[in-house]
């Protein structure tokens, strides 16, 4: 028998709050916009991190920009570390960000 079964209690109550019916999330099902987007090139590769950060590597240089982003149906809005802003909109499985066009790397 556990001595102090809070803490246990919380903790499931916790994840049944974030990962349960009615939140449209689950543990094991990211978001689908989640993973590498690379240009034609292959100069630019941003990778949308499933917690809700980006990372984008430039001309090799990694992580030559990070922030946060959120995804509205098919619309992506960033906030850079460094305080700008940026959007973004997949279309036909292609991301369109600014002046970048990005695809899903495989």
């Amino acid at each position: 028998m556990l001595k102090h079964p809070l803490p246990l209690i919380g903790l499931f109550t916790t994840l049944i709050a974030c990962t349960g019916p009615g939140t449209g999330r689950s543990p094991a099902a990211p978001h689908p916009y989640v993973g590498m987007w690379v240009t034609a090139d292959g100069r630019i590769r941003q990778e949308l991190l499933p917690n809700g950060r980006y990372e984008e590597e430039r001309d090799g240089r990694e992580r030559a920009y990070t922030g946060r982003y959120t995804v509205t149906g098919t619309h992506l809005d960033y906030l850079d570390d460094l305080g700008f802003t940026a959007t973004g909109d997949v279309r036909d499985g292609v991301l369109y960000h600014e002046h970048l066009v990005l695809y899903r790397e495989r």
